[in-house]
């Protein structure tokens, strides 16, 4: 990754949220929850058991999920500004998510 694209600052625009976090969780994720008591967080992941099969991400059925019809959610607004309800506690493919590091940011740029 490049060092210029981690002082790039969240627009809150929530465009790298349009995907189910439940595709996103590690085992590390649902240890943590288990640790917190966080029910809520782990009867939706099992819900829902999405995950990702090599290009797209895919259903408990085996159907693919379109992604733009989906978005976390935890994801909230406030007006114009998206933030997260779990953001605490959050998925670790959340807590490393640079801005600007893939085409869902605005704030991507072609090097």
């Amino acid at each position: 990754m490049n060092d210029e694209k981690k002082d790039i600052l969240c627009y809150r625009c929530g465009n790298c949220c349009h995907i189910d976090m439940a595709a996103y969780v590690t085992i590390e994720d649902i240890k943590r929850w288990e640790i917190e008591g966080r029910h809520d967080i782990l009867d939706h992941i099992r819900a829902f058991d999405v995950t990702w099969i090599k290009d797209r991400v895919v259903n408990k059925f085996g159907s693919n999920v379109t992604t733009c019809l989906m978005s976390c959610v935890y994801l909230k607004w406030q007006g114009t500004k998206a933030f997260c309800e779990i953001y605490d506690t959050r998925t670790e493919v959340c807590r490393n998510y640079i801005p600007g590091s893939t085409k869902l940011c605005p704030q991507f740029k072609k090097s």
